[in-house]
């Protein structure tokens, strides 16, 4: 049983609690900048939206950076410090922000965000694929790995649902100190579970021979593209994510142009989502262990990408939900097995490098629907209105259209190219060494056996704060 499994239970404890606590410090963070501290600023949205493009650069170039060191270093080390890094991060906002009011400008502080933002996002890099490395290490291959994806994105998902409302309450009542120092907090309890886990640390494959941050990279890379699951799950992700970032992107306008709703209902989406998303994580598992993890994530997407293409054909808010809560729960089912695909396909030894490659990849093709998509919607097709057989088309249900077509080829790509991994893939004997070598799904550049990995987080999904 999973939940009989102290360490797992430990490192998913703190990271519940972290998750909750970074939703509420991302809302928060933003309401206090775009309302409080901007009110009334004409650059104010810019300000706000500064934030993501943070992020995404942030881990675009650290990510290729901290994949390397972790695979180095110790993977607990790693989540201890790094939690106490983010931890001192937030905390230091957080005593400014108890500072009187007047002591620093407006604008000082929204650069102090900006900093602490990016700082934060920096250390994350560090901390992801060393939790699931430490996933990987406390977990063995198997039923209870597909388990463990499955209530990490539940996790998520709640958090997503739990979170964001807890921010405007805190920040207006309270004030944005309190909301600040339960993110710090968040971090001081990960802190302390992690610290509880114990598990060996992983020898050291390379007996302390280094090749060079570059030729270790490169390591990763090649891997990645010599291993036909990684390469798969790369190619098709970047595919999907592009038409998922254009969703994304102009659901806002969706719900008030197409839906008919007012603007305060976009949130509601989001909850909708959710609560799809959180079915789909927990049935994830079971769903898995009769039709293999593969084929569930590349039907996953097939679903998604059809789902995608009926909500943007949809007249009115109420529809729109049902859509949304029915295509979401492929979605988290997708999202969970992603975790355990990509783990089996994974050296412990080459964790670091994989997530290098995954993540930043992913986070340059979002950043690509969302310019193209605001590109589409504000320049190329404003003003769009026609009639093609007989189905009326305006401007953001065709950019839709178009983003739920991406996501069906990548679904339909991944079908084919992850034909047959299923039945390769030989979960281990029941007595077997977790920590033993088991037979790899996919093309193992390395040779034709590979060690047990890590979980790391569906790049579907992944968090550029990483928190």
């Amino acid at each position: 049983m999973l939940w009989r499994n102290r360490n797992f239970v430990r490192l998913w404890t703190g990271q519940a609690v972290s998750i909750v606590g970074d939703f509420v410090f991302d809302t928060t963070l933003t309401l206090w900048i775009g309302v409080v501290l901007l009110r009334g600023r004409t650059f104010a949205p810019a300000a706000v939206s500064g934030l993501l493009i943070v992020v995404a650069v942030v881990t675009m170039v650290v990510a290729p950076i901290a994949g390397v060191f972790v695979d180095r270093w110790d993977r607990r080390r790693t989540m201890l410090v790094t939690d106490l890094v983010r931890a001192a991060l937030v905390g230091g906002l957080t005593a400014v922000a108890f500072l009187p009011a007047g002591t620093l400008s407006n604008v000082t502080l929204v650069v102090l965000a900006y900093a602490v933002v990016a700082c934060s996002t920096a250390a994350g890099q560090f901390f992801n694929p060393a939790r699931f490395a430490m996933i990987g290490a406390v977990v063995p291959a198997g039923p209870d790995r597909s388990r463990a994806g499955g209530i990490g994105q539940a996790t998520n998902s709640i958090a997503a649902i739990v979170g964001p409302p807890l921010a405007a309450p805190l920040l207006f009542a309270v004030g944005v100190r309190w909301s600040l120092l339960i993110n710090a907090a968040s971090f001081l309890f990960s802190f302390l579970a992690v610290r509880a886990v114990r598990v060996e640390p992983a020898p050291d494959p390379a007996g302390g021979a280094r090749g060079g941050f570059r030729a270790e990279f490169l390591a990763g890379v090649r891997y990645v593209a010599a291993n036909r699951v990684l390469r798969t799950v790369l190619i098709a992700v970047c595919v999907v994510t592009v038409g998922t970032g254009a969703l994304n992107a102009l659901n806002v306008f969706f719900v008030t142009d197409n839906l008919h709703a007012a603007a305060h209902w976009y949130g509601t989406i989001g909850m909708a989502e959710g609560i799809g998303s959180v079915l789909g994580a927990l049935g994830a598992a079971a769903i898995a262990a009769r039709l293999g993890n593969a084929r569930v994530f590349a039907v996953g997407l097939v679903v998604v990408g059809l789902g995608t293409i009926v909500y943007a054909r949809m007249p009115a808010l109420l529809a729109g939900l049902v859509v949304i809560v029915v295509l979401a729960v492929p979605l988290g089912a997708l999202n969970s097995v992603l975790s355990p695909l990509v783990l089996d396909a994974t050296p412990p030894r080459l964790v670091g490098r994989v997530i290098s490659v995954l993540n930043p990849t992913q986070q340059v093709a979002s950043l690509a629907g969302v310019a193209v998509a605001g590109w589409l919607a504000s320049i190329v097709l404003l003003g769009f209105d026609a009639d093609v057989a007989g189905v009326h088309l305006g401007r953001l249900d065709t950019i839709l259209l178009a983003a739920g077509l991406l996501v069906l080829i990548g679904g339909v790509y991944a079908m084919v190219a992850l034909r047959g991994v299923d039945r390769a893939a030989q979960p281990p004997a029941a007595d077997a060494d977790p920590s033993g070598p088991v037979v790899a799904a996919g093309t193992d550049p390395d040779g034709p056996h590979r060690e047990p990995g890590a979980d790391p987080e569906p790049p579907v999904t992944a968090r550029g704060s990483g928190c």
